[in-house]
């Protein structure tokens, strides 16, 4: 039985590019992990952990992470899909997908679709501003992964709310962002967490998706 023909593949046999860099390159979350862990009281973590983002968390807590090799093998043997948001690899001689799909199966995250995903609009209160100046940041920024640090050293007097808001920044910059420590994280995105309910609700399954599958051109070691 003849095979079906498949599409190229990105990198000729014998001929794919060297890495150099790990996949978690800029995601090294080992100390934003024990900060928060840190940070927050017994229960207030156990309410982060169950909650719909606890996922990352588990994860953490089981030393999960992508393997190299694994994510390096992908990028290698990538075929040259036209189509937005899917990467295809050979397996053998098996083409296989990572989708969206896959992605909700393997996490668990809400991966709705919402209209202005990753440009939500939310009203800027007095209240946002005093938060955002307990996490001493500009109004007009996202925290970065070392604010985040840093805060968790000097919240044990806020209020369980503000404590809360804390350890889900945490994961959004941490985790869902993944960006260097130093950089910025999208606003409209991390003011979200003013309402806790609907910060925990949000489709993050689909903003992380997005952030890997844009990412999917890094190299790995």
């Amino acid at each position: 039985m003849d095979l079906p023909e498949l599409p190229k593949r990105l990198f000729t046999l014998g001929e794919e590019p060297e890495p150099v860099k790990s996949i978690s390159y800029h995601t090294d979350d080992t100390k934003l992990f024990t900060s928060i862990r840190g940070a927050l009281h017994p229960d207030e973590y156990q309410e982060l952990r169950d909650s719909k983002l606890g996922v990352f968390l588990k994860f953490k807590e089981l030393n999960f992470a992508w393997s190299s090799k694994l994510v390096h093998f992908m990028l290698c043997f990538k075929l040259d899909i036209k189509k937005k948001y899917e990467l295809w690899c050979l397996v053998g001689l098996q083409p296989a997908r990572f989708s969206l799909i896959e992605f909700e199966h393997l996490t668990g995250l809400n991966c709705n679709y919402v209209e202005n995903l990753e440009n939500p609009r939310c009203e800027v209160t007095e209240e946002t501003i005093a938060f955002w100046q307990l996490l001493g940041v500009g109004i007009d920024a996202g925290p970065t992964t070392e604010q985040i640090i840093t805060s968790c050293k000097r919240c044990s007097e806020w209020s369980r709310d503000d404590r809360m808001r804390l350890g889900y920044l945490a994961i959004f910059t941490g985790f869902i962002e993944g960006r260097k420590f130093s950089t910025v994280t999208r606003t409209s995105l991390a003011r979200l967490v003013m309402d806790l309910e609907e910060f925990e609700n949000y489709p993050w399954g689909r903003v992380a998706f997005k952030v890997l599958m844009d990412s999917d051109g890094l190299t790995v070691e």
